[in-house]
């Protein structure tokens, strides 16, 4: 069995062009022009691959290579193809594309799975339309209420309903949910998005575990005016609540006795944003991440109490929305050792991991057994235009993942 490399490429390359901005950089923000040619493009491949296509009423992708026991739960895999806004073209993009691959190649290879094997193409992984990430994968898991998911909005004021209509997709929310165990296995090929592989020349990452994230919000109403007529003494300025927030959020990330909790204050949006006005209202997104469950509520807490001390203080008014809090993922030992053994019979060089990032996996672990294959990137950088996997690492990955499937699809 081969991984055909320069087909692969060619089609990375092509879909890294589907983009709202010009290359080298890739955004496609959810159900955008671009996202919504992204998915024809991809459904375009999996069609020419022979697989049998369906969406769900959130815009999930399906893609079924059937096997001879169509009774039996499917072997899954895949990612993401939305992207934030001036990134690069390999998040997400390696374990579709390198997925549709992997089947391809298996088929060349003139090998008969046992159980289906099932590519997904997940809605939203990122969060920038909505501000919450893994749309889709949380709609399978039944994590995300159909409630919750209808009151999801876009910052232009449309509800999640009015974007999947925009997108052609019908059909009601409670219908996602997948039922526990619908998949025997879920296995996502991914960019490390890390320096480790890199660093100690390793080819391939077996992810054991991912991180806990958690999401807030924080809104801010302060008091404008006059930039030259309001005294320091009086004012309740928004920006200056936040800046305080901003940096109490590293703080408490840099003092929590873990090495692996992260603190980002990755929105600041404030108003009326004229140089000779006070800022009057502010808007912070933060994003809180450990492995630890313990550290990561700890330093929430901490954050909260910290952020209510500052806006009492500077009489600002709050809002404090908890837009997710997760647990982490344990990835199945099985699959886990079956990635290993696989690199062993084809002698790539392999080490466990631990996902610092989120992914859809993380999710997709409330159905099914998981884990992940993670391929090195340039300087460990994601989510920027530099982002890089070279083709020879892209092989190794989409190969890897191969014969995982063909081994967990004939279990």
């Amino acid at each position: 069995m081969r991984i055909n490399i320069v087909q692969l490429q060619q089609e990375i390359n092509q879909l890294a062009l589907i983009s709202e901005n010009p290359p080298p950089v890739v955004t496609r923000v959810l159900f955008s022009e671009a996202d919504l040619r992204a998915r024809r493009f991809v459904k375009k491949l999996c069609q020419d691959a022979g697989l049998i296509l369906r969406d769900d009423a959130a815009g999930n992708i399906f893609a079924r290579w059937e096997g001879a026991e169509t009774n039996l739960p499917a072997v899954a895999t895949g990612s993401h193809i939305d992207a934030i806004p001036h990134a690069g073209k390999y998040d997400g993009v390696v374990g579709v594309l390198g997925g549709i691959e992997a089947i391809r190649a298996l088929k060349r290879s003139n090998f008969k799975p046992n159980r289906s094997i099932e590519l997904i193409v997940f809605t939203s992984e990122e969060p920038t339309r909505f501000g919450l990430g893994c749309l889709g994968s949380r709609l399978l898991a039944g994590v995300l209420s159909q409630k919750k998911a209808a009151a999801l909005c876009s910052e232009d004021g449309r509800l999640l309903g009015q974007w999947l209509k925009r997108a052609g997709l019908k059909g009601k929310l409670d219908s996602v949910r997948l039922r526990k165990n619908y998949y025997s296995a879920f296995i996502e090929l991914h960019i490390e998005q890390g320096p480790i592989l890199e660093k100690e020349k390793i080819s391939i990452g077996v992810v054991e575990k991912i991180a806990a994230p958690s999401t807030l919000r924080v809104q801010l109403v302060g008091v404008g005016g006059h930039a030259g007529a309001t005294l320091m003494p009086g004012r309740r300025d928004a920006l200056l609540a936040g800046a305080e927030i901003a940096l109490a959020v590293e703080n408490a990330a840099l003092t929590t006795g873990s090495p692996d909790t992260v603190g980002t204050t990755g929105v600041f949006k404030i108003e009326p944003g004229a140089v000779n006005s006070i800022p009057s209202h502010a808007t912070l997104e933060i994003d809180l991440r450990d492995t630890s469950l313990t550290a990561r509520n700890a330093t929430l807490a901490k954050i909260e109490k910290t952020v209510r001390v500052i806006c009492t203080r500077r009489k600002i008014k709050l809002r404090y929305q908890k837009l997710n809090i997760d647990p982490p993922a344990v990835c199945d030992a099985a699959l886990v050792q079956t990635v290993s053994r696989v690199c062993g019979q084809l002698n790539i060089s392999n080490k466990k991991l631990i996902s610092r990032a989120y992914h859809d996996t993380l999710f997709m672990a409330r159905i099914c057994p998981v884990t992940m294959i993670f391929i090195p990137c340039r300087g460990g950088i994601s989510h920027r235009p530099d982002e890089y996997s070279s083709p020879a690492q892209i092989e190794k990955g989409a190969h890897v993942l191969a014969e995982t499937l063909a081994q967990v699809s004939q279990s």
